[in-house]
């Protein structure tokens, strides 16, 4: 492989009236020069470190419960979207023809942006800018010259137009939320209606009408409902769930759940994944918690919960170990637990709901349930993959030199070389999701979600159950990948993160 790259250096320096030649030569040494292997070390299951974190040092595992302790299949999706569709038609009087519009999996993926004004959903990156070709009205890629003239000749979100701390901008949201997957979906549907039908409609109105639907479906209680009439169809790996407070509970660590959901839907579930005494894992539980303002507000008291999920009326002056509370606040939380700082370790979906301010404010360690990563690693252990992203690199790189050479044979290799590029960053994307392409990735920029993700959270995972695959006094290290004025002295490939995880065939009879 060296020597190939030997031959690349020498074939830039001598660039001349042989490009094509020399192009040609080096795509037929491509396949050498991907490392052996590569393809097989990312795996899925592994834990993925932005900072170092010692297990070791953490004494208290705190969870969220939806999506973090229990995972949900997709076809909760497909319910959230029909029902808040129909509450569109039912109860806001939007057109019946909406209803012709089937759930369509895959088509929005977390972390997008909407344009609430423009009714526009788009994929940002992590400086601002709109990726070209992501941009949807309706069910319809936008021409990425409307977007520039929509614009103002310009990719670039303002900053004050952008999200604010919890992704709700004025002018822009970001979903963060898995459940946010189904709302986007209806977003699209209900203004590729309006545009294809001609129907005059202001976006504003669209935009809040969904939310408010998708809301419904929440404070009704038609998700819970449909949860647990049916735990086996809509759970997913509560095996998993139960492996690993076991195991953390064995070795001398407290635990402490803080949700959102009501205790009615937690019981149900959790006496599905874990038992009837699941309560006896946890010495602090806390309900209907009212995240992120959880966080924040320093005024809302704790209740406690009888046997019957009824409010009691005394004044909370311990949290006590077998019962269950309701609302409160983090700072009564840590001035009667004592738990502060790193020795704590917290685990959430939601980026800015669950994570931020535990991150910044409070100096707890943070974790971050990714579930889309198990598709996405398969993706980047394709041969396919691996192939494309290196031609794209070094034709990127031959592009670089090629610049200066200002001859009309050079100009024009350079605008083949160009088309090329594009081609294979299509490819690339396509691989992921044909309209947004990765979660992680604009083009060769981190996304804003993912910029987030390396902010608000020290380690991040597909699921909880990635634990099952390291011992406690694992220590997490982040990989050292060259900043843009650093050489390159390293093997990137061989750092943390895309290797075998460490204890996963010991601990494989815990699954």
């Amino acid at each position: 492989v060296e020597s190939h790259f030997q031959v690349i250096r020498y074939g830039l320096s001598e660039l001349g009236t042989h490009q094509i030649l020399f192009v040609s030569l080096v795509s037929h040494l491509l396949p050498d020069l991907i490392p052996p292997g590569t393809c097989n070390l990312l795996n899925s299951s592994t834990i993925f470190a932005n900072n170092e974190v010692n297990l070791a040092e953490v004494d208290i595992y705190g969870f969220d419960y939806d999506y973090t302790l229990a995972l949900y299949s997709n076809a909760l999706d497909t319910m959230i979207y029909n029902t808040a569709r129909d509450f569109l038609i039912e109860h806001f009087k939007y057109p019946e023809g909406i209803r012709k519009y089937d759930y369509i999996p895959n088509f929005a993926a977390r972390g997008l942006h909407y344009d609430i004004q423009k009714g526009l959903l788009m994929k940002i990156d992590a400086f601002h800018y709109i990726q070209s070709g992501t941009v949807y009205r309706g069910l319809s890629p936008m021409p990425d010259e409307e977007v520039l003239q929509l614009y103002g000749g310009t990719y670039h979100i303002p900053l004050q137009q952008d999200s604010g701390f919890y992704g709700k901008g004025p002018k822009v949201k970001q979903f963060m939320d898995i459940f946010s997957i189904p709302e986007m979906t209806l977003l699209a549907v209900a203004n590729d209606f309006f545009i294809t039908n001609d129907i005059p409609y202001d976006p504003v109105h669209l935009f809040r009408d969904v939310s408010e639907a998708i809301g419904m479906v929440h404070l009704k209680g038609y998700m819970y409902k449909w949860v647990m009439e049916d735990l086996d169809k809509f759970i997913l790996r509560g095996e998993e769930t139960h492996a690993v407070l076991h195991r953390l509970v064995n070795n001398g660590k407290k635990l402490f759940l803080i949700t959102n959901s009501p205790f009615s839907f937690v019981d149900k579930g959790m006496m599905h994944m874990v038992g009837k005494n699941w309560r006896d894992f946890f010495d602090v539980v806390i309900v209907q918690a009212d995240k992120p303002h959880f966080f924040t507000d320093c005024i809302k008291p704790f209740r406690r919960l009888d046997g019957n999920g009824d409010l009691r009326w005394e004044k909370i002056n311990s949290l006590d170990k077998g019962q269950i509370y309701k609302q409160g606040n983090l700072f009564d939380f840590l001035r009667l637990t004592g738990w502060r700082g790193s020795k704590v370790l917290y685990f959430g979906d939601h980026l800015y709901s669950d994570l931020a301010d535990l991150m910044l404010r409070h100096g707890w360690r943070t974790a971050a349930i990714v579930p889309e990563l198990e598709q996405e690693t398969k993706v980047v252990c394709t041969d396919r993959y691996a192939l494309n992203l290196t031609w794209l690199q070094a034709l990127t790189g031959l592009m670089e030199r090629m610049q200066t050479h200002r001859d009309p044979e050079s100009k024009q290799v350079f605008r083949e070389w160009q088309n090329e590029r594009e081609e294979l960053r299509a490819m690339i994307k396509n691989l992921f999701n044909p309209h947004f392409g990765s979660i992680f990735r604009t083009r060769h920029n981190p996304t804003y979600f993912s910029r987030h993700l390396c902010r608000f959270s020290d380690i991040y995972m597909t699921s909880l159950s990635c634990l099952l695959n390291y011992d406690l006094s694992y220590t997490f290290y982040p990989r050292r990948t060259p900043l843009q004025h650093e050489a390159p002295l390293w093997m990137d490939q061989l750092c943390t993160g895309c290797m075998k995880t460490p204890y996963l065939e010991e601990m494989s009879h815990i699954r």
